[in-house]
């Protein structure tokens, strides 16, 4: 299972989006807003979330706005992170 897939699965768990599956996610929408409608409370857990299940800390607001621009920026700032620890 790649990053992305396993980032839908632990987003539709975590975050109790029953009415989404992985298939409904689109890789590159926003995950705030108009996309997948995350907000700022979705956005804290977020951060606990992803770093408890790859060990990764997101250390500022500025990270988090580039990484949580959609499942494949997150995807991408998780995979590069992993690569380089």
């Amino acid at each position: 299972m790649d990053t992305k897939e396993k980032l839908k699965k632990i987003l539709i768990d975590d975050l109790n989006l029953e009415e989404l599956t992985p298939e409904d996610i689109d890789d590159n929408a926003p995950l705030f807003g108009e996309g997948l409608g995350l907000d700022s409370l979705d956005a804290v857990e977020l951060v606990v979330i992803i770093q408890k299940h790859f060990g990764i800390e997101i250390k500022n607001m500025e990270e988090g706005r580039v990484a949580f621009q959609s499942i494949e920026a997150l995807a991408a700032y998780i995979d590069t992170r992993m690569e380089s620890a």
